[in-house]
């Protein structure tokens, strides 16, 4: 069940955001919130992450789709030890799901593009612009990686840590 709230809240803000992006970021182009720093930016990303694949949008519905599929069927291997797995997979699948959305009907159909808008910089130098579903998606493999991580040092420990001897067996 926390999978599902987490990816449907995931999903919903994403929506929301880049429904208000489209109203209100993209008549005036960019909007600065931290001067020489972070600025809503409105931009349409045609392909993957750093504009990977542009203009291959079937390509990445239907990787979008495999990926998804993968994951779902692949869930219980991947996260059911590790401790977050549901904010983790709520995570991943609210962000993924999202940016398909975009994909599917922002644009023409099958054609669409990606809205991104968070745009960070350092002068002239710019971050890809993104969105909150990739920002979820981040969060969530992220999350995986760190918990692994964590998981691995302890099998680790709980096989090196010598086993206890009474005392009376070392008199």
């Amino acid at each position: 069940m926390l999978v599902f709230g987490i990816t449907f809240l995931i999903i919903a803000i994403d929506q929301l955001t880049k429904w208000l992006a489209v109203a209100y970021v993209r008549p005036v182009s960019s909007i600065p919130v931290i001067p020489g720093c972070f600025s809503l930016s409105y931009v349409e990303n045609m392909g993957a992450a750093w504009g990977m694949f542009a203009g291959r949008q079937l390509f990445l519905i239907l990787f979008t789709f495999l990926t998804l599929g993968w994951l779902i069927w692949q869930r219980k291997k991947l996260f059911d030890d590790l401790p977050g797995a549901g904010i983790m997979q709520g995570l991943l699948f609210g962000g993924i799901i999202g940016n398909l959305i975009d994909r599917i009907f922002h644009g023409p159909l099958f054609a669409g593009r990606v809205i991104d808008f968070l745009d960070f910089y350092w002068k002239h130098s710019h971050f890809p612009a993104f969105n909150v579903a990739d920002s979820a998606i981040f969060c969530g493999v992220t999350l995986c990686l760190i918990m692994n991580v964590v998981r691995e040092r302890r099998i680790r420990q709980t096989r090196t840590k010598p086993t206890n001897t009474s005392d009376t067996e070392t008199r």
